[in-house]
């Protein structure tokens, strides 16, 4: 009995505590009452498409919106080919057809929250990865209308941590609010990055770990995720974010 009650205090301490934290946060700021008050232009942090040759990649994230913005982010992704006067954004939503190319700015905000980058590669790198991004954006297995499920995926984390997985190059793993991107798609148990610097093992996206020199150590419960960022020294907060060190 002793050790059902410390897990139910671990899992209230490291989990639940500071999603609560965070609501309580969340329900004190000024923020749109709807979809059509919000901010969706340009944040302005990319330069012009055409102020350079170079190809580039980019990973977004952003806080999304509603109750859920008090826990959750929207990640997407960004591409530029070299020597193009324009950039490529994808996103998976949750309304007609999930995956949406070029539906906002690059670097928009999402529901009035400005974006943070999470990964960016330029130059020749960027080349060479944009070909496989895009082969694991045609291969991703919730494309379809229906597609798309809010909690706990596929959803448009699920996505975006799809592309970073069959792309390892890409170095990058989503912040611990982005829900929904621990959701191994087809009912896989066990993954293994290509490049093997990851292990990810979960339950539908329920409860898992995942384990590696990108990951460090972490562990999800109900798509909240805890853990110790091990190269670059941080602690992963639950429905708050990556704490350096």
């Amino acid at each position: 009995m002793k050790s059902v009650k410390r897990l139910f205090l671990a899992i209230f301490v490291v989990y639940l505590a500071p999603t609560f934290a965070s609501a309580g946060l969340w329900a004190m700021k000024d923020r749109p009452a709807r979809w059509s008050e919000a901010r969706w232009t340009s944040a302005g942090i990319l330069p012009e498409a055409s102020a350079g040759e170079d190809a580039a990649v980019y990973i977004f994230s952003a806080m999304t919106g509603g109750l859920k913005g008090a826990v959750a982010s929207h990640a997407w992704i960004v591409t530029k080919e070299k020597g193009a006067n324009s950039y490529t954004r994808y996103d998976k939503v949750g309304w007609g057809t999930p995956i949406r190319r070029n539906h906002r700015p690059p670097d928009a905000y999402w529901y009035s929250n400005p974006p943070e980058i999470v990964t960016s590669v330029t130059g020749v790198q960027a080349e060479l990865l944009i070909p496989k991004i895009e082969a694991a954006i045609a291969a991703y297995p919730y494309a379809e209308p229906g597609g798309y499920t809010i909690w706990p995926g596929p959803n448009s984390n699920t996505f975006v941590a799809h592309v970073l997985r069959s792309v390892p190059e890409l170095d990058a793993v989503l912040p611990p609010h982005a829900v929904g991107r621990d959701y191994l798609p087809d009912g896989e148990f066990v993954h293994l990055d290509g490049d093997w610097k990851d292990l990810h093992v979960t339950l539908r996206g329920l409860i898992g770990f995942s384990a590696g020199l990108r990951s460090g150590f972490e562990v999800h419960f109900l798509g909240l995720v805890a853990g110790l960022d091990l190269t670059n020294p941080g602690i992963k907060v639950p429905a708050v974010g990556r704490i350096g060190i």
